[in-house]
């Protein structure tokens, strides 16, 4: 699968996020990969992936945020919501609702 911009512009930061990305989805190639830009200070990236069956949030958390070693502080103080799930999770994980049908953002 590729790495898809859900909605919106591509930019600058979340090129570079695709890119720290990019060893992510060759090893996981099950993996779906979603991110967007939420306002001019927050992206928000979604991985659903069954490799993280069996692991805790915060194994999950730790493992993708390897990922992001190369990112610039910019780009890393961007993130503001990573979603980490199993496809059995994606229908009961309220985090996700927000990939689904976000709130319109007020900045």
């Amino acid at each position: 699968m590729s790495i898809n911009v859900a909605r919106g512009q591509t930019d600058a930061i979340i090129d570079e996020i695709k890119k720290s990305l990019a060893s992510y989805e060759s090893d996981h190639p099950r993996a779906r990969i979603d991110l967007y830009r939420q306002n001019s200070a927050s992206v928000r990236v979604r991985i659903i992936d069954p490799d993280f069956a069996g692991m805790s949030r915060s194994e999950r958390n730790n493992y993708v945020w390897n990922c992001f070693d190369d990112l610039t502080e910019d780009a890393q103080a961007d993130i503001s919501m990573l979603v980490l799930l199993t496809p059995p999770e994606v229908k009961k994980d309220f985090a996700n609702l927000e990939f689904e049908d976000p709130v319109p953002s007020t900045l």
